[in-house]
């Protein structure tokens, strides 16, 4: 097979200064690329990446030669309900443009919804000279050596070094494993000792005497209304003892679990106290017979855990501390909440997170600037990048009146990743989008059109590799949905037809026409992944009129906070799903009036249910009709501030296929390069 080069001269420079991307056809896997840039073009060295968005060495920590943490400086480290905040401020003097790019209801191979992010900021910044940040998320594990693969992009639209990016980058996600885990072993030990110790003991053993009481502590008594101003054990009654130390768990109650950042069906539901020494007196009887101190818990996937969702969505470090020790963990037999602080882990688990909260700075293939932050699945959490890391970018961008560009990523299809972008992560940072870039493939269009499934690691159907209107006549029907819903926020909409070889020039312009048709401010062909930004520009300049005309003013969310629980998942149910109406379970229904009585019923929305569809059935396709959605029970993120309804059968932990993508993935022993990985 002859390979081909674009026809830019090597000595040619984008509009940032740089060589032009020299593009070859056919194009190389992703991690042939990123090696190749690697290795023959050369990584900008990431303080010049870092000086592009107006950071200076000293704000700045270099991490290896291709990343480096960026420091919360006092502009972005602001509360941003403050008004004097930087970035609340570039955004509302319309000097940065903010926008989200999401997604139609994707195949299990996905859309390209990253390497769309990255293909429109490398247009925007490499090719139309606008100052521009690509914030995304890092990627979990499970998916990379799963089936979905990484999070970089693809083609000659990726972060590199892209091996890097996927497997551990800055330590972040393992941050969120061990505080997460920390606080499962608090409250194992807990319940434990509770079992098997008397209040004083256990008054002796948490608050030595002659010691001032733990910060946490204090906290707790100050959360029960006890002990006003005492500080040293001796001040306090034994009923203040047992009210401070005897937390008195219902273990029926708990909902934290365990996590890793590894797709295990084994670990969806486990015993854990077998241990010989996990044993306790029988209360019940006389004769000191011990029993197992044993419970049945499960696993979450990292990305799932509440630490992460906090880590997304806090401010600064105070607010991190505070979302940290606020996380509830289940609830006492009086009903009364029980929180990391109660533990007595709040502390610590900041302590384990304070770097993981300072974004990662990494370069595009064309030298653009990504802040890499956070991993939060869109299917079972909130789906988008840190607020931080945006904050970061709107400031940089909106410096001085740039009028530059923020392009984050909100995760899967819009029914899911972009409704919790607007209604939660816009919720919590005060930030105001332009623009919603929606994503589609002619591909999966004819999937919802009802062709055949589209399955990881088998041949693609023929109705999927030639020209077939009639499948994406129906199909169409997706993607305008997603469209619709959209404007129901208030944004300017621009549809990105992600191309692909087998694509035809009629089916992009049904494509197109549709998405006019259904409100769109523009649809363009984008072939980014072929040409980076180059076959991007079309959708950069679509993106630019799009800001250019909207108004800020007009973004609504489509729920107020003040409404009940049951009316704002029927809400999202209806608005954006379609459904006719939603039925709860009885457990759903009594932790409804549970987290209301808790003072929970003030937070907004984070619909947990399946990518596949707008219902909750993922064999549901295009835009279902007649169905209600079923919640099965929903859990409290008291730290991360918003209600987690589970919807169907949708899995907290993936499972791995029959042949997970890690058979492909090994070292060259003679180079250190990675190989097999996508």
């Amino acid at each position: 097979m002859t390979t081909t080069t674009t026809s830019s001269s090597s000595s040619e420079v984008n509009a940032l200064g740089y060589p032009v991307l020299q593009c070859k056809s056919p194009v190389p896997s992703d991690i042939e690329i990123s090696q190749q840039i690697v290795k023959e073009v050369g990584l900008l060295p990431v303080e010049d990446v870092a000086k592009q968005i107006g950071l200076t060495p000293d704000q700045i920590i270099p991490w290896g030669i291709s990343k480096a943490k960026v420091k919360l400086t006092k502009k972005a480290n602001n509360n941003n309900n403050n008004d004097d905040d930087a970035a609340t401020t570039s955004v509302h003097n319309n000097s940065a443009n903010y926008v989200v790019v999401t997604g139609i209801n994707p195949t299990p191979l996905g859309e390209g919804k990253s390497t769309t992010t990255i293909g429109l900021a490398q247009a925007l910044g490499a090719i139309l000279g606008k100052k521009t940040v690509a914030c995304i998320r890092q990627p979990s594990q499970g998916p990379t050596f799963g089936i979905k693969g990484g999070a970089a992009g693809g083609g000659y639209a990726q972060v590199v070094p892209m091996e890097e990016f996927n497997l551990h980058l800055t330590g972040d996600i393992h941050a969120v494993t061990a505080a997460n885990n920390l606080l499962a072993a608090a409250l194992e030990t807990r319940l434990l000792h509770e079992a098997s110790q008397t209040d004083p003991a256990l008054f002796k053993r948490l608050c030595p005497p002659g010691k001032p009481l733990a910060k946490s502590l204090l906290k707790r008594c100050e959360k029960l209304g006890i002990a006003v101003g005492k500080t040293m054990p001796e001040e306090f009654t034994k009923e203040e003892q047992s009210q401070l130390v005897r937390l008195d768990i219902d273990p029926s109650t708990i909902t934290w679990q365990r996590v890793l950042d590894t797709c295990d069906r084994h670990l969806r539901q486990v015993q854990v106290g077998l241990g010989p020494k996990e044993t306790v007196k029988d209360k019940e009887s006389n004769d000191g017979q011990r029993i197992q101190h044993t419970r049945t818990t499960g696993f979450d996937i990292t990305v799932a855990s509440e630490v992460m969702a906090v880590l997304a969505l806090a401010t600064d470090l105070a607010d991190l501390r505070q979302k940290l020790g606020s996380m509830v963990v289940g609830y006492s037999y009086s009903k009364i909440p029980i929180t990391a602080d109660d533990l007595g882990c709040g502390g610590a688990l900041t302590v384990l997170m304070k770097d993981a909260l300072l974004p990662t700075l990494m370069q595009t293939v064309e030298r653009t600037p990504v802040l890499v932050h956070a991993g939060p699945f869109a299917n079972i959490a909130t789906g988008n990048s840190s607020v931080v890391a945006d904050q970061i970018a709107l400031q940089a961008v909106g410096k001085d009146g740039g009028g530059g560009f923020v392009v984050t990523e909100a995760g899967f299809g819009a029914d899911i990743g972009m409704e919790k972008f607007f209604h939660i992560k816009c919720r919590s940072s005060g930030l105001i989008p332009q623009a919603a870039v929606i994503v589609a493939t002619i591909r999966a269009l004819k999937m919802h059109g009802g062709g055949p499934p589209v399955s990881a690691g088998k041949p693609l159907a023929e109705e999927y590799q030639q020209e077939n209107l009639e499948l994406l006549k129906v199909g169409v029907a997706n993607l305008q949905k997603h469209v619709e819903n959209a404007r129901k926020f208030g944004v300017q909409v621009v549809v990105a037809v992600n191309r692909f070889a087998t694509d035809t020039e009629a089916e992009i312009e049904l494509v197109q026409q549709a998405s006019l048709d259904a409100g769109a401010f523009d649809a363009v062909m984008s072939n980014h992944w072929a040409e980076g930004g180059r076959g991007a520009k079309a959708l950069g300049e679509a993106v630019v009129k799009a800001c250019e005309n909207a108004q800020r003013d007009d973004f609504r969310f489509l729920y107020d906070l003040e409404q009940t629980i049951p009316e704002k998942i029927e809400i999202i149910s209806k608005e954006i799903y379609g459904a006719d109406g939603v039925e709860y379970s009885d457990l759903a229904l009594s932790q409804i009036q549970q987290y209301t009585d808790a003072g929970f019923g003030k937070f907004p929305i984070c619909m947990a249910k399946t990518q596949y569809s707008l219902s909750c059935d993922a064999s549901a396709k295009n835009v279902p009709t007649n169905f209600t959605i079923f919640v099965r029970e929903i859990r409290s993120c008291a730290g991360a501030q918003f209600l987690y309804p589970v919807c169907g059968d949708i899995m907290t932990i993936p499972g791995l296929p029959t042949r997970p993508g890690f058979y492909d993935v090994d070292i060259d022993t003679e180079t250190g390069d990675v190989i097999g990985l996508f």
